[in-house]
């Protein structure tokens, strides 16, 4: 593994215990009993979704770093790759989580447009990856 890719795997790690931390979070919510949380199925459904993504994106993006130096990419290719990787658990779940940020909140706000900005990240990530793999 090239050590850009190595930097970028620890920044990813780096991470891991924020995902953990919000896991926990919804946990105390639940055992709480927080109004604004269990009483709000758009929240608590977008919540969750962010929480979920978060976790399998992240290791979607360390798998995918192992395959980004075996790839028939010029440099800037590569960075751009694993910039993306990196972008897509971030983004994606920010805006489930931001877009029903108040605990009153029956719809989501206009962030929910960062989910699918996560989406197309990941999606142009694997696309040129695997272009460059095969």
């Amino acid at each position: 593994m090239s050590p850009a890719s190595s930097r970028t795997a620890g920044i990813v790690l780096i991470t891991v215990p924020t995902v953990a931390i919000g896991g926990a979070g919804l946990l105390s919510f639940i055992g709480r009993r927080t109004p604004g949380y269990l009483d709000n199925p758009v929240r608590r459904g977008l919540w969750r979704a962010g929480h979920a993504h978060a976790g399998v994106l992240v290791m979607f993006a360390l798998l995918a770093l192992l395959y980004v130096d075996q790839a028939d990419l010029s440099g800037g290719l590569r960075t751009l790759v694993r910039v993306l990787f990196v972008a897509a658990p971030i983004l994606m779940p920010l805006g489930f989580f931001l877009s029903v940020v108040r605990p009153g909140d029956t719809r989501p706000n206009k962030l929910i447009w960062l989910t699918g900005l996560g989406g197309s990240c990941l999606a142009a990530a694997a696309l040129t990856l695997g272009i460059g793999l095969v």
